[in-house]
């Protein structure tokens, strides 16, 4: 049961990775914390490293699928993917270190108020300026990078959550914003991957099978199963979505996450 389920996620992970730009945080987190809801508090901390390598693959791939004239938008982002890569490795290492709690409430939290500023504030439902405005969109800057990547790396999150909204505010369309998300969250995933396959687990009877440092293998690669070739036909035959509609998804989103962790809290 646990395998269906988590394939099944994986293939609603493959849709928001195209959609959103979300490589796997808001939606696997909860879920593995439900498959290994037997490490007790270890669950969102295995929860967080997992959902950081499955956004590695995810992001990776869509990046590499994503055309090239999107992806000019990051033309010149050198010191900004830099940056979030140095963040994402500080987020992993302090995912160690906090209490599992802290990180559980600390996701709702986050993703409560990123809910509440795209449904209140103006710029991401009701975009400022007019529509075919020839004004170029803004670009992030770079100082952001490092705050970015730290939070969304010790959260499990990826960039999307952050990236998205800004560069919506930005001028871009949510097409655009959600792909551009993917080479943003690869970036500060690689080195926070990294930190959490070498790290082990505090729990009590050795090792659990399946795990490696924090990474729960099994959950990962049945992720990535449903993921992929979701992943793949979408960026084939790209689903044309108003950018209203789009916006409110997203909005929609980010709000079923909120309930199903909250209900989930240790």
């Amino acid at each position: 049961m646990d395998l269906l389920v988590l394939l099944g996620v994986g293939l609603l992970t493959g849709t928001t990775t195209v959609l959103f730009g979300f490589g796997g945080g808001f939606v696997t987190v909860p879920v593995v914390v439900w498959a290994d809801s037997a490490l007790g508090g270890e669950a969102t901390r295995v929860a967080v490293a997992t959902s950081v390598v499955v956004m590695v693959v995810n992001a990776g791939f869509a990046t590499a699928v994503t055309p090239h004239r999107t992806l000019a938008a990051l033309r010149g982002g050198g010191p900004l993917l830099l940056l979030l890569a140095a963040g994402g490795a500080a987020g992993a290492f302090a995912t160690r270190l906090a209490p599992p709690a802290l990180t559980h409430w600390a996701f709702v939290a986050y993703t409560a108020v990123t809910l509440a500023d795209i449904l209140l504030r103006p710029g991401f439902l009701r975009p400022r300026g007019k529509a075919g405005s020839s004004v170029p969109p803004r670009a992030l800057p770079a100082l952001v990078g490092a705050p970015v990547g730290a939070l969304a790396a010790f959260l499990g999150v990826g960039g999307s959550v952050m990236t998205v909204p800004a560069m919506r505010r930005a001028g871009h369309p949510m097409r655009v914003a959600a792909a551009l998300a993917n080479p943003l969250t690869l970036a500060l995933s690689l080195l926070a991957a990294t930190v959490h396959l070498a790290t082990a687990p505090a729990v009590a009877d050795g090792t659990p099978l399946g795990l490696v440092g924090l990474v729960d293998l099994r959950a990962a690669t049945a992720l990535l199963l449903g993921a992929l070739p979701v992943i793949a036909l979408l960026r084939r035959h790209p689903p044309h979505i108003p950018d209203r509609v789009h916006a409110w998804a997203y909005a929609g989103l980010l709000g079923v996450v909120v309930a199903a962790m909250a209900l989930s809290g240790p």
